[in-house]
């Protein structure tokens, strides 16, 4: 019984990915797509490997990456906290918190905010903000994950995203579904790992409010001006499908050597090829990580404006809490390098 659960699962598994990949590839259109922070990476860790690790990512910080890997939790429960500078001088912050509950599988929340500062308020009648009034956009993602293991070696996860966005007077919603699975010792191969995941997939956005009314008057009729809605377009979700291979080598009792790369499918951008690469140490309660990583698009590398990754990290067990702090470094062409820093607490 158990033999076809499993089978069941990666058939699914196989449908929504073969159903998934000639969706996306019909469309290539550079820009114009709704809730672009959707793309925005979280976690220092997976930052750092230049997003090539959906097949080894774990915990609470897998859920923006692959949701199988919230089935990967080192403890009972987990809670982490991060920060990102983006481009811009946006401000990125991610806090996640998640819990198993024994065969039943596990669940995990994640909020993601940007900050964006104060912007000049400009319209047609004061476009250089002589009134000195401000506003600042509010976006916001709120996501729940579900995640369980199969088998020892098959974990699979699904995900519900909730999309806010609100700029002044004009608002938009929406919501988009996840779907993750990981598969470690591929073929038998101890430390070699499979990571595939389906993200972003869901109806198109829309803006509305009163902001966008305009003043204006119609052609016939002799009817006086009047405030009328503009109709705002509509624009898809970035959806992706990616795929991922790991390779974990032991150099010696306490080093390891973990090698990642991954393929990424976007409806409306160009394919891109991430690589990263993680080195651990442990000794006594103490783990010192080093990692490195590249994001590469061949079909848009003039264009492309983020490169290498780099990062590192420290893990200490602290009277049964394990904390991990984290930090990536991402550069970027035309703008300053994304920083992000992750606490997390595994109990």
């Amino acid at each position: 019984m158990k033999q076809k659960a499993i089978f069941a699962a990666l058939l699914l598994c196989t449908a929504v990915m073969l159903l998934a990949v000639p969706a996306l590839a019909q469309h290539q259109r550079v820009g114009a797509i709704a809730a672009p922070e959707l793309l925005i990476p979280v976690g220092a860790r997976d930052m750092a490997l230049g997003g090539s690790s959906i097949s080894t990512t774990r915990g609470v910080e897998a859920m923006y990456w692959n949701p199988a890997g919230l089935g990967h939790m080192n403890g009972g429960a987990e809670a982490m906290f991060s920060s990102m500078s983006h481009i811009a001088d946006i401000n990125v912050v991610y806090g996640a918190v998640g819990g198993k509950f024994g065969s039943f599988g596990n669940i995990g929340f994640t909020v993601k905010s940007l900050s964006f500062g104060d912007i000049a308020y400009t319209t047609e009648d004061d476009p250089e903000n002589i009134s000195g009034r401000f506003y600042s956009p509010t976006f916001v993602t709120i996501s729940a994950a579900y995640a369980r293991p199969l088998t020892d070696a098959i974990t699979i996860g699904f995900g519900v995203k909730l999309i806010s966005e609100k700029i002044d007077r004009v608002s938009s919603s929406g919501f988009a579904f996840d779907f993750g699975v990981q598969y470690d010792g591929l073929v038998g191969v101890k430390g070699l790992n499979l990571g595939l995941a389906v993200k972003n997939i869901g109806p198109q956005m829309q803006f509305d409010g009163p902001g966008l009314n305009r003043q204006a008057q119609t052609t016939s009729g002799g009817r006086p001006s009047e405030y009328m809605l503009l109709q705002a377009a509509q624009f898809e979700l970035p959806a992706l499908v990616e795929i991922g291979l790991s390779y974990d080598y032991t150099l010696t009792e306490n080093f390891i050597a973990s090698v990642s790369g991954s393929f990424v499918n976007n409806n409306l951008y160009f394919d891109s090829y991430n690589g990263g690469i993680e080195l651990s140490y442990t000794f006594d309660d103490l783990k010192l990580y080093g990692r490195g990583g590249y994001s590469s698009v061949p079909q848009n590398q003039d264009n492309e404006i983020y490169g290498a990754t780099m990062g590192f990290g420290i893990g200490y067990n602290l009277g049964g809490v394990n904390l991990v702090l984290d930090y990536g470094y991402r550069t970027v062409k035309y703008f300053d390098a994304n920083q992000a820093v992750s606490l997390k607490f595994e109990f």
